[in-house]
């Protein structure tokens, strides 16, 4: 068996909490910020909003397999010299951006970019693995989500300023600027985090860990086809805001922003639920919550049932479940696997841009000039995810009835 020991949270927890969210912002600052210049990109590279699109696609593949790569390196090197080395990467990356000539080296770049960034995912929620369990982590990266929520808020808005003065190629100067001050606040403010434990058990084993393990299994596939929902979202907003309904550029953000404001609200009333309602329990309810407004979305972008106002209204009813699915889907996948965090971390992060990249290549490929490939891949992904959560939840319950009576501490938040 691993040994290890488990480390308590150090003295300035909010300073290392601000960190944590910050480093968990990158996805959706280098997702967000961009996405209003989506259509000027389109035509300043002579390309096609499809193939634009896939910028999109090729930033989830990259944070997807940069989690893959990462998530075992900071098991054996610790949290934060990895951390270092990807942030120095997503700077460059970001510089590539910047600089890119045409729409494919675009697309290449975007995927360098994460996967340097893909490190700045994996590491907060291994810290966070690291420091807290059970209930206490779920409401930690609840907590988390009051910083990662401002980047939807900001980032659509910073993009849309920038494109009202000067180019979108600033936008990626921008990220790049922003990468370089994570690096230097994570040298100053991040300690590291990771356990002592014994390394006598190879990848292949502790993969295969996970793997069977049905309390990672299930809340991993569930918040995986979640994310993938919240971003067919963010594939098909810009078209379907911009394009399709007239949208300002400078405004889109206002729309976003207003979406990201409703996921932070549900964050933080899932972290005073967890005070009545078992985690396991508030997972269910949330997928169940989660595809029932997904069905809404589904239905107004296909029977246009009040136009623009009602894409709008059924969106802003949509996204802020995912503030209670992402926090308890997290915490219970990574409950078991406080040893090899990294790993659970890095797995758990790539199963959700996987499912991201898979959602927003779809709604490319199905874009035929309406808002139904936006709402039909959302209602799958939702389906998928509450399917996922269900299944997880039946596998883990046979499980139990097959081992020895558990103690009523063991117990504790699995009705």
């Amino acid at each position: 068996m691993n040994t290890l020991t488990k480390k308590s949270p150090p003295s300035g927890t909010l300073s290392l909490e601000l960190l944590l969210g910050a480093l968990t912002a990158f996805a959706p600052l280098s997702i967000d910020m961009y996405l209003p210049a989506l259509p000027r990109i389109a035509t300043d590279l002579q390309s096609t909003q499809s193939v634009i699109q896939l910028t999109l696609a090729s930033c989830f593949a990259g944070l997807a397999l940069g989690q893959l790569f990462t998530g075992p390196l900071i098991d054996r090197f610790g949290r934060t010299r990895p951390l270092y080395a990807g942030l120095a990467v997503y700077v460059l990356g970001s510089l590539g951006c910047a600089l890119a000539p045409t729409a494919t080296a675009l697309v290449a770049m975007r995927f360098f970019q994460a996967l340097g960034g893909a490190v700045a995912l994996v590491a907060p929620r291994a810290v966070v693995r690291d420091l807290w369990s059970g209930a206490d982590a779920a409401r930690t990266m609840s907590r988390l989500m009051l910083v990662v929520g401002v980047a939807p808020v900001l980032a659509p808005l910073l993009g849309g300023f920038v494109l009202q003065h000067t180019s979108w190629r600033v936008i990626f100067v921008l990220l790049a600027g922003i990468g370089a001050v994570a690096l230097v606040a994570t040298w100053r403010v991040l300690p590291e985090t990771a356990p002592e434990h014994s390394k006598t058990k190879s990848m292949r084993a502790r993969l295969g860990e996970l793997l069977r393990d049905a309390d990672f299994v299930g809340p991993a596939l569930a918040g995986g086809f979640a994310y993938a929902g919240m971003f067919a979202y963010i594939a098909g907003a810009p078209f379907v805001f911009i394009t399709l309904h007239g949208v300002k550029e400078q405004d889109f953000g206002w729309f976003f922003g207003a979406n990201a404001v409703g996921l932070v609200a549900l964050a933080q009333l899932n972290r005073k639920l967890l005070r009545h309602i078992p985690l396991h329990r508030l997972l269910r309810l949330a997928l169940t919550l989660y595809a029932v407004t997904a069905a809404g979305v589904m239905a107004v972008t296909w029977s246009g049932v009040g136009g623009f106002w009602g894409i709008a209204a059924a969106l802003f009813l949509f996204v802020p479940t995912l503030g209670l699915v992402g926090p308890n889907s997290a915490a219970i996948a990574l409950e078991r696997h406080a040893a090899h965090a990294g790993l659970a971390s890095a797995v758990l992060g790539a199963l959700q841009f996987t499912a991201a990249a898979s959602a927003s290549w779809a709604v490319s490929v199905l874009n035929d000039n309406t808002a139904k490939p936006m709402g039909g891949v959302v209602l799958a992904a939702a389906v998928l995810a509450w399917l996922s959560g269900f299944l997880g939840h039946r596998a883990r319950s046979r499980a139990a009835s097959t081992e020895p009576t558990m103690t009523g501490a063991s117990r504790v938040g699995e009705t």
